[in-house]
């Protein structure tokens, strides 16, 4: 009798990069290893959205635009390419109007995309269906998804995360009356019972018929990617997602020869040849070899299962720890996770609420349980991202209500962001002539989507934030009688060390040595009198809301810090006016560190 063959996705070089690197990996590396993976005989990629879109303005100083062409370009014209949309966020981390979801369709069409998967981490319809009706306007093929997760443990008994949960949201598709062309279950955590996996699957295909095209997706991130994506088989699957090394396994997707291994004896097959897949990781590992692989990316971690932190949220948050040098809150995080997610109303834990999540969590580990509130978690819980699976915890609701000014809503986000004139096409327009950089779509869809770093990218001010090996350079030093020649930016200046004195052309200098943490950045000289304004956390000044000589009240806000994607704003402590700024927009800040005065 003859197998049932299981069509592959390849995730590479999506999801797999956002699970291990953070996004941030550089086309002209990874391309060698799309034509040696085309070439084994994979002809179905997932090669954008999500993540690799907005990182690539962010970290990588390229087109998200032209890496989508060069991928085309190098597989050829028959080769199936799939991107990843947030529904009514489509690829941003914040949610966009009519005009941006419909022009998100048409420029991923224009550049090369045959399949959009369209999801929403709420599972709110009225978030799937717009942004679903202008993918198939474009001609594009539609894969309507479902998100899963498990419950952290103590949270059994909601309605949330069953299969009756499942089921009712894709009664509510079909409802609907929205067009897809084939479905997917979504569990970015890896935190789904196998189980439960089985029985939804075996549900909908009940519900949709033996035709439909029926996807599982999954993670290993908790230890039982195989397990589930067998389960999904079992329940009536036809689709699994899976990687190559060096990005397979840990964080994310099961690597497509240890699935084959696991189908041994079966009735399934992967249609994949086996030797010519094994040489193509062999590329993929030494186009890869310089990139730092953080060690969380390789390790199944039981922790997940208490916290469902996604693999792909995981090594992108642990990557901005270590760029603000907080790593070591990374427990007190993942434990607070699962607080978060119960009292946010048990959204799914994908981008972007996976990231609300994660920035509550650590607003709560430095700051105090809820004494601050995230805008993006605040505004979740609010109503202004849709409606929650649950709702949410009452005493959360009237401290973000308060904490932001702004009352609950039960509008839908297109309603919403419909009505405000700075999430206009018009506006963006406006936004990129004030800056003097062209006006074409895909300029519109970058400022919509990646907002003021959008707009440092097209200025050509953006900067490389990859994490890679580079060749060591040649020491600039040469030695010298009385010491040694050392060149910096084309100066040569003499230099004698002796004990605590430097002399330096002649100048003698006294010094102390000190051991220096490269993961934070060196306070500046205080600013002198008055009431110093100092860091909240690690992080990076975005911009400054006033200037020197203003006169401020108190609780007014002074300037805005980015950490971990979240903008936090910085109030004055007192009235008065505003005295010397010692820090720069731009400029990395370690937590307690003087920015300002008010004097």
């Amino acid at each position: 009798m003859a197998k049932k063959l299981i069509k592959v996705m390849d995730t590479s070089f999506r999801d797999g990069f956002q699970s291990v690197f953070g996004a941030r990996v550089l086309t002209k590396d990874f391309m060698p290893a799309v034509a040696a993976a085309k070439e084994a005989g994979i002809r179905y990629f997932e090669f954008g959205g999500g993540a690799r879109f907005q990182s690539l303005y962010f970290y990588c100083n390229e087109d998200a635009f032209d890496m989508m062409d060069t991928f085309r370009k190098t597989v050829g014209p028959d080769v199936e390419l799939q991107t990843l949309a947030r529904g009514v966020n489509v690829v941003g981390l914040d949610s966009q109007s009519s005009e941006v979801i419909d022009l998100h369709a048409k420029m991923f069409k224009k550049h090369s995309t045959t399949t959009i998967r369209n999801f929403d981490a709420l599972n709110d319809i009225n978030n799937i269906k717009y942004s679903g009706q202008c993918i198939v306007n474009a001609g594009l093929k539609h894969q309507a998804t479902i998100t899963m997760m498990e419950l952290p443990p103590g949270c059994e008994g909601s309605e949330a995360h069953t299969p009756d949960f499942y089921m009712k949201v894709l009664r509510q598709i079909l409802d609907s009356g929205l067009h897809f062309d084939s479905l997917c279950f979504k569990d970015a955590s890896g935190t789904s019972c196998p189980s439960k996996v089985r029985e939804t699957i075996r549900r909908a295909r009940e519900m949709l018929g033996a035709d439909m095209h029926i996807v599982f997706h999954g993670h290993e991130t908790a230890g039982n990617g195989v397990a589930a994506y067998l389960a999904a088989l079992e329940g009536g699957a036809t689709g699994l997602d899976l990687a190559m090394q060096p990005v397979s396994g840990g964080t994310c997707q099961p690597d497509i020869i240890t699935m084959w291994h696991a189908l041994k004896g079966t009735d399934y097959d992967l249609g994949i040849d086996l030797n010519k897949i094994y040489e193509a990781e062999k590329v993929f590992m030494d186009c890869m070899k310089d990139y730092m692989m953080p060690p969380e990316s390789r390790a199944v971690n039981p922790a997940i299962i208490f916290s469902p932190m996604p693999g792909g949220a995981l090594t992108a948050n642990t990557q901005m720890m270590r760029d603000n040098g907080t790593l070591d809150k990374f427990p007190l995080l993942i434990a607070e996770m699962e607080n978060v997610v119960k009292k946010g109303g048990y959204g799914t834990s994908v981008t972007p609420v996976s990231q609300f999540y994660c920035q509550q969590a650590m607003a709560n580990v430095m700051f105090g349980p809820w004494k601050k509130i995230t805008e993006g978690y605040g505004k979740m819980v609010l109503g202004y991202f849709g409606k929650t699976p649950v709702a949410p915890d009452p005493e959360i609701v009237k401290i973000a209500s308060e904490q932001l000014k702004m009352e609950p809503t039960t509008k839908t986000v297109l309603e919403i962001n419909d009505a405000n004139p700075k999430k206009s096409i018009a506006a963006h327009k406006k936004t990129l002539e004030d800056n003097g950089l062209p006006v074409t779509d895909e300029n519109i869809f970058i400022v919509a989507t990646c907002l003021e770093k959008g707009i440092t990218y097209l200025k050509g001010e953006a900067k490389l934030g990859i994490r890679k090996n580079e060749p060591a350079k040649p020491a600039a030093a040469k030695s010298a009688s009385n010491g040694m020649n050392v060149t910096i930016n084309g100066k040569t200046y003499a230099v004698k060390l002796d004990g605590n004195k430097a002399t330096v052309n002649g100048k003698t200098y006294d010094f102390t040595t000190a051991e220096l943490n490269t993961n934070t950045a060196v306070a500046p000289t205080s600013s002198g009198a008055g009431t110093k304004v100092l860091a909240p956390m690690n992080g990076t000044i975005v911009r400054f809301l006033v200037n020197p000589g203003d006169t401020v009240a108190k609780d007014q806000d002074l300037l805005v810090v980015e950490a971990m994607k979240m903008e936090i704003n910085v109030p004055s402590p007192v009235a008065g006016t505003v005295g010397n700024i010692i820090a720069t927009k731009g400029s990395a800040v370690v937590k307690d560190q003087e920015i300002l005065t008010i004097n």
